[in-house]
């Protein structure tokens, strides 16, 4: 990903975590072993989602059954195709959200709140070590 003054770090685009990954279902446990090597993982929710918050949690309830370490990563959620909501449709979003996961409005289509996303995941990239 292009980033600032010729920066760049790498993002996996994995396909997306189905209910019952963690006993095999979907591409299961291949896929899975692909997030234990990143570091920051992000979720993306289409806007149109009937339930922002249950897919999150399908999400991490996949991650947890795999692997409980895995809840230890930092996590960003990103409402992929934002160029449909309005400002009250965001607000009812944002109300669905976890308050304690950064959470940012994009469209590609749009190119919308793609660069905040960007110093998101590079401000956690890059944080000094504990």
């Amino acid at each position: 990903v292009e980033y600032r003054e010729g920066k760049s770090f790498c993002m996996a685009d994995l396909p997306g975590i189905i209910e019952g990954a963690a006993e095999g279902k979907g591409l299961g446990h291949r896929f899975l072993r692909h997030i234990e090597r990143n570091s920051v993982l992000l979720f993306l929710i289409p806007a149109d989602s009937a339930d922002h918050a249950k897919e999150y949690h399908i999400l991490l309830n996949e991650l947890e059954a795999y692997n409980p370490d895995m809840l230890h990563k930092d996590r960003v959620i990103a409402i992929s195709k934002s160029d449909m909501l309005d400002d009250e449709l965001k607000a009812a979003i944002v109300q669905e959200l976890p308050n304690d996961v950064p959470h940012f409005f994009i469209s590609s289509v749009a190119n919308i709140g793609l660069q905040p996303l960007k110093d998101a995941l590079w401000q956690l990239l890059n944080k000094p070590a504990v």
